[in-house]
């Protein structure tokens, strides 16, 4: 086209036509996970789940997620968080929630990811509580509920998620039915010793340490399995329909307020 006389238009509108173009450059935010046994690298997936990356994020950046506690262990399958706070005299209380995020089942629930809890049945129920994958739950996770949304994956500190799953479990009222403890023993259960924050596992601070390197550059998610695994699942390696469902239904339990953990006997 001619740009007599409108050469400076013509520049920048050929200019913002390739930009417009151009694949864009995909970017990943990494947020650091700091609890009392580690810190925890993760890369979110900014481009592939927009939407549930900002979601995280405002509870990173409000706060909500410091003095958090990883409230569930199921080992072979998943540890999770990002449900309750301890304060300093271990009352455990939820966390305030955001409205519900829509799902974007993108990319698969293999070791190492991050993705989203969400109650049985709606797939778009998804607030505040994640989980990371401590094995290949492709075959259980990516085909259940609309499929359960991986939004980004762990980058160093693998070893410290493997840490707080090899801890011990002990049983309380609901939802604290799989409750990781360090420094605390069988025997300490059955004598109903007070649980403290010494015993629970504390994610102390979760931060953004970067934000404008292209960090996402030598990630190579693996794609969801969702399209080939029939819904409602199938087992599988990582836990089965059981640890599932209780993934899902743990959400369904408010505390309504602040309390004490309590044995189940």
């Amino acid at each position: 086209m001619s740009c007599t006389g409108k050469t400076r238009f013509c520049v920048t509108a050929n200019l913002l036509a390739l930009l417009i173009a151009a694949p864009q450059a995909a970017v990943a935010t990494i947020v650091a996970v700091e609890t009392d046994l580690g810190t925890i690298e993760i890369n979110l997936y900014d481009n592939a789940t927009p939407a549930t990356v900002t979601n995280f994020l405002n509870y990173v950046n409000s706060g909500a997620f410091t003095d958090s506690i990883i409230h569930r262990s199921a080992p072979g399958f998943v540890i999770q968080g990002g449900g309750y706070i301890t304060d300093i005299n271990a009352e455990i209380s939820e966390i305030i929630t955001n409205p519900p995020v829509t799902n974007e089942p993108v990319y698969s629930n293999i070791r190492g990811t991050i993705a989203m809890a969400k109650l049985g049945g709606d797939p778009n129920s998804a607030t505040s509580q994640w989980f990371i994958n401590l094995a290949d739950n492709a075959s259980n996770l990516d085909g259940q509920n609309g499929g359960f949304t991986v939004f980004g994956e762990v980058t160093a500190g693998l070893d410290v998620v493997d840490a707080i799953a090899a801890l011990p479990r002990y049983e309380f009222e609901s939802p604290f039915t799989e409750l990781p403890l360090q420094n605390y023993s069988a025997t300490d259960y059955t004598d109903a010793v007070p649980v403290d924050n010494t015993h629970l596992v504390i994610v102390t601070a979760v931060t953004v340490p970067d934000t404008a390197v292209n960090t996402a550059a030598g990630l190579n998610p693996t794609p969801t399995t969702r399209n080939t695994n029939p819904p409602g699942g199938g087992g599988g390696g990582g836990g089965g329909g059981g640890s599932f469902a209780l993934l899902s239904l743990l959400g369904l339990f408010g505390l309504g307020v602040t309390r004490r953990l309590r044995h189940t006997t």
